[in-house]
């Protein structure tokens, strides 16, 4: 739905407490991601690399948001990119658990 889209990322009071990347266990596989936790939701992309080189440019001087971490700022500048997963998971649905690692 285009108007509920628009709106789900631009409040202006929404807080970044934390962001990383983690590997999602789905099915079989195993899925490189890219969390960013808000304070009213988690938001999960899939880190996307772009397998064509830039011939000639200077990925440098790419302008990146100076808040997101250094790696993923350099992700950025290698011309990666990162897409959302799924719908956004608001913090009063989520549920925590601790598990073994496998």
């Amino acid at each position: 739905r285009e108007n509920s889209s628009e709106n789900i990322l631009s409040s202006a009071n929404r807080v970044l407490l934390h962001e990383g990347r983690l590997m999602l266990a789905e099915s079989t596989r195993l899925i490189d991601v890219y969390l960013f936790l808000f304070d009213d939701f988690l938001l999960i992309t899939k880190i996307k690399r772009n397998k064509k080189k830039h011939g000639g440019s200077d990925t440098s001087l790419t302008p990146v948001c100076p808040s997101l971490t250094p790696e993923l700022q350099s992700f950025i500048r290698e011309g990666g990119f990162c897409t959302v997963l799924d719908q956004p998971i608001p913090l009063d649905r989520l549920v925590l658990k601790n598990v073994e690692p496998v």
